[in-house]
């Protein structure tokens, strides 16, 4: 009986030593994946606006917002 207790009492130290260190590496990797993926949010609007930058500058659209800017302004002036 007394070997029964030894393994019993070993077998449940293992266990919440292997529950702690599981536990406790699930953390570090959701906390490590919520680091990686502010930055792919981050690189993510940045190209949203490099890419609205470069159909503004490409096409006429940048100077038909630059006139229209100007008239309204022109407008209040007067």
């Amino acid at each position: 009986m007394r070997e029964h207790t030894i393994a019993s009492r070993a077998a449940t130290t293992a266990h919440l030593r292997i529950t702690g260190w599981r536990d406790t590496v699930v953390r570090r990797v959701a906390a490590k994946a919520d680091r990686g993926q502010t930055s792919v949010e981050y690189l993510g609007i940045i190209a949203v606006v490099v890419l609205i930058v470069a159909a503004i500058l490409g096409t006429n659209i940048g100077t038909t917002i630059y006139d229209a800017i100007t008239a309204q302004i022109a407008k209040v002036a007067k």
